[in-house]
């Protein structure tokens, strides 16, 4: 019996249409004549769903008790027992009730397919166990209910069911997916416009995902190698060089000319040891490929193009980035290099040969480490000084052995000179044995003449055979020591890199680190100064340096301070201070330096960032100044003017109902007068640093009626919708009510009569939101951020077109209080201005419905 197949319909979020797209196949299938019924279908009373359900087969429902309510959930022994050719099943990743055969549905779906049954399901990108966490930090909600990736992954069809953030709004707002009483709620919360945005980018990139898995296993069950241009892929290969910044940045300009282009970085390190690249450079290298986009990769292999190409066409590459041969004329007559080797290869990888100042310069190699001690070589050295000497001694002393029986014991001595001493000791060895035994062993005896051919042989042997085992243990030697010091090495960068993940200040661990790895007393990096740099006669001086980061008792000053310099770039150096480091240390400190320069470089830029961020504020606060003063103090100023000049006047006669009405209209204007000077005496106050914010918890259901009230009659028709169970805003009460005001009476002026505006509140992710919503003409998304600017005609504002009056002083009230404000579409035309305020205890959202 064959395992049924299963398609998945995936979405963003509720209400993009997944049951429908999944019903109309359904019904297409049936229309074909194939035997589909519908095991579970959850229309979450969406009457278009629930049409399309048809005439469609629906087996019942299986009811079941837990904790005193009734639930229905899919009958999964009905429908095995029906045995149709499809089946229907909703909601993937829905949690069974207790009782049921399998806890997940997708469970219940697996035991279908493996009966011959194939199945037709929807899932939500938010419901993927894999980027769960990721939906909870961009929306707030944690989603209990998710599916393993590989289920999903082993569908043999996904079809992506898509909608933009604003069409998802707008059936929103239309009541096509939740009830009226839920929509204000859920397009203030989990329907947010960035919210839908990013989570439709997460389905798009993993459905992107799962096309690259099934592009790949293609091309693998057909035998494929050729290069499929899907999407541009832009490898650049590292030697580990100076020159691979070069490389680097060509390569991302090369994949920056396509639309959404890979940008991937390899290194491929020698699997025989033979070669090796520099790891300062690499970890630079690899630094600035991150900064740029792309990845960094390293691979194993013996054969630089082969494990080059293997590569660029496992990941599918279109093009390949090279750096021009570093080695020079003479050595290109007897090798190609790399790059023409790669070339000549590539077949449809397109290949670019960069040219760079390395080019052409032949490599730099450093001496290749001893690979013993000197110790152990003057003991080698002695061994065969004296060794060979008393060996020859012993077998005189005992003549019934053959020529090649002294041989084998001269090798003997040769193979224990290598192990002792090495490569030269056991040479000389093997020279000398060689003498002695012609002399002493070989006749015609005390000359150096041979006369037999055999004997000639035999000594021939011995010295290529001792030469040979020499060899080989000095390069065993040589490859344990490189292998330990690599390891070493790796375990100290590894205890670095652990330092910083482990939260520590990157600079002081990475500094700190360094100092106990080589056991120095101080270390120090040292900036060059402006007044220094381009001079290198006055960088020698102490004065032209200043410590910028150091540990340790007495740390250096001046890179004549120190025992060990390595310089990172033009003005960074990093000097070590307590003993001498040998070269092959000098590989690791660079690594260090290169990653104490980059942190170095991201403490600078957190500094500089919080330094200008009260600048900004400064400025967001000298704007609302002004905004004030151009129209807020006029209104009143001018109000209260015109009434006490009328009452002044000689030239009318009030009667007292209208003297009555003016000296209203007086002491109005000339409270909210003292109002308002009274907030900008705090403004200037609180721009100044004088004045702190006095937050408390405070109940939205308390602001906002005394805002309406500050309004007066305009205000009576403004609706409210605040939810009883919402928790306190940590805020300044009277700052609220002030930015409240002037939202409400801004949307007051631009909705239309029948049409007032309405005020919801909401908690999300830790802050709560008021809302102002007004039906109005709106404004384009590319103006918002001049509706908090103050406009103005003739020198003065225009208070009759004006857009946003005061809505400068509110940004600067808010963002004092550590709130914000920030406008949005009205679903169905108008603007609303979200107002954010931190809340006093924290919240937690549910998840929306499917």
């Amino acid at each position: 019996m064959s395992r049924g197949e299963l398609r998945i319909y995936l979405g963003a979020a509720p209400g993009v249409g997944k049951t429908y797209a999944m019903l109309e196949e359904a019904q297409r299938r049936a229309e074909r004549g194939t035997d589909v019924v519908i095991g579970l279908v959850e229309t979450h009373g969406r009457p278009h769903t629930a049409t399309m359900i048809g005439d469609l087969e629906q087996v019942p429902r299986r009811t079941i008790t837990y904790r005193g309510a009734e639930f229905t959930e899919m009958d999964l022994d009905a429908v095995l027992a029906r045995r149709p050719e499809v089946v229907v099943v909703d909601e993937l990743a829905h949690t069974n009730v207790p009782g049921s055969r399998h806890d997940k549905r997708w469970r219940d779906v697996q035991e279908l397919l493996d009966a011959g049954i194939s199945v037709l399901s929807t899932v939500n990108v938010q419901h993927l166990e894999s980027i769960n966490d990721v939906v909870a930090r961009i929306t707030g909600t944690t989603q209990r209910e998710t599916v393993p990736d590989e289920i999903v992954r082993a569908a043999e069809q996904v079809e992506l069911v898509d909608m933009t953030p604003e069409a998802l709004r707008r059936r929103m707002a239309h009541g096509n997916i939740y009830r009226p009483d839920k929509i204000d709620a859920a397009l203030g919360n989990y329907f947010r416009v960035g919210n839908l945005t990013a989570l439709r980018e997460l389905a798009l990139l993993w459905l992107a995902d799962k096309v690259d898995e099934q592009l790949d296993r293609y091309r693998a069950q057909q035998g494929i190698s050729a290069t499929w241009e899907a999407r541009e892929r832009v490898v650049v290969a590292l030697t580990g060089g100076p020159e691979g910044e070069t490389l680097i940045r060509r390569a991302a300009r090369i994949a920056a000319r396509s639309k959404g282009a890979d940008l991937l970085a390899v290194h491929v390190a020698r699997s025989d040891g033979l070669a090796g690249a520099d790891p300062a450079q690499l970890a630079r290298q690899r630094v600035l490929t991150e900064s740029l986009g792309g990845t960094y990769h390293q691979v194993l292999g013996t054969d630089i193009p082969a494990a080059l190409l293997e590569f660029a066409r496992g990941v599918n590459a279109t093009q390949l980035v090279l750096g021009a041969s570093r080695r020079g004329r003479f050595a290109q007559l007897f090798a190609r290099g790399v790059g023409v080797n790669t070339t000549a290869l590539s077949g449809a990888i397109d290949v670019h040969l960069v040219t760079h100042p390395e080019a052409g310069r032949g490599r730099r190699t450093t001496g290749v480490p001893a690979a013993l001690s000197r110790r152990r070589r003057l003991l080698g050295f002695a061994l065969a000084g004296l060794g060979l000497p008393l060996l020859t001694s012993l077998l005189q002393a005992l003549p019934d052995l053959t020529l090649t029986n002294d041989i084998l014991l001269f090798l003997a001595g040769v193979v224990g000179v290598a192990l002792v001493g090495g490569l030269w000791p056991a040479l000389v060895a093997a020279l000398g044995g060689s003498l002695l035994l012609n002399w002493f062993f070989t006749p015609p005896y005390h000359t150096l003449t041979i006369a037999e051919a055999d004997n000639l042989l035999a000594l021939g042997v011995f010295v290529g055979v001792a030469v040979a085992v020499s060899w080989v243990v000095d390069v065993a030697a040589r490859r344990t020591r490189e292998a330990a010091r690599a390891s070493a090495d790796a375990q100290t960068l590894a205890t670095v890199a652990g330092g910083v993940l482990r939260g520590e200040r990157p600079l002081p661990a990475l500094l700190d680190r360094l100092r106990e790895t080589f056991g120095l007393r101080a270390v120090s990096v040292l900036e060059l100064t402006a007044e220094a740099e381009g001079r290198p006669a006055r960088a020698r001086e102490e004065s032209a340096w200043r410590v910028v980061a150091s540990v340790g008792a007495a740390p250096p000053g001046s890179p004549s301070a120190g025992e060990t310099t390595v310089p990172v770039d033009d003005r960074l150096t990093v000097v070590l201070a307590g003993r001498r480091l040998e070269a092959a240390d000098r590989r690791v400190v660079e690594a260090f330096a290169a990653q104490a320069a980059l942190a170095l470089r991201q403490e600078r830029l957190t500094e500089e960032a919080a330094a200008a961020r009260p600048l900004a504020e400064a400025d967001r606060m000298r704007t609302a100044l002004l905004a004030a003063v151009s129209h807020d103090l006029r209104t009143p100023l001018a109000s209260a003017k015109a009434a006490v000049s009328s009452l002044r006047s000689p030239d009318i006669d009030f009667d007292p109902e209208d003297q009555a009405e003016l000296l209203a209209t007086a002491d109005e204007s000339l409270d909210r007068l003292g109002r308002l000077v009274a907030n900008l005496l705090d403004m200037s106050r609180l721009q100044a640093g004088a004045l702190g914010v006095t937050a408390v918890p405070v109940g939205v259901e308390d602001i906002v009626p005394r805002a309406l009230d500050e309004l007066g009659p305009p205000a009576a028709d403004v609706t409210t919708d605040l939810p009883t169970d919402l928790p306190a805003a940590h805020a300044d009460p009277g700052l609220v009510e002030r930015v409240l005001v002037n939202i409400v009476a801004n949307a007051l002026r631009h909705s239309p009569p029948d049409r007032p505006p309405t005020i919801t509140a909401s908690a999300h992710a830790g802050q709560v939101e008021l809302r102002v919503i007004d039906t109005g003409p709106g404004i384009p998304e590319d103006q918002w951020e001049h509706v908090f600017l103050p406009f103005q005609r003739l020198g003065d504002r225009d208070n009759t077109t004006g857009v946003g009056l005061g809505l400068a002083l509110s940004r600067g009230l808010a963002e004092a209080m550590g709130g914000s404000i920030t406008p949005e579409t009205t679903p169905g035309g108008g603007l609303t201005m979200v107002l954010r305020l931190p809340a006093a205890a924290p919240t937690h959202a549910e998840g929306p419905q499917e």
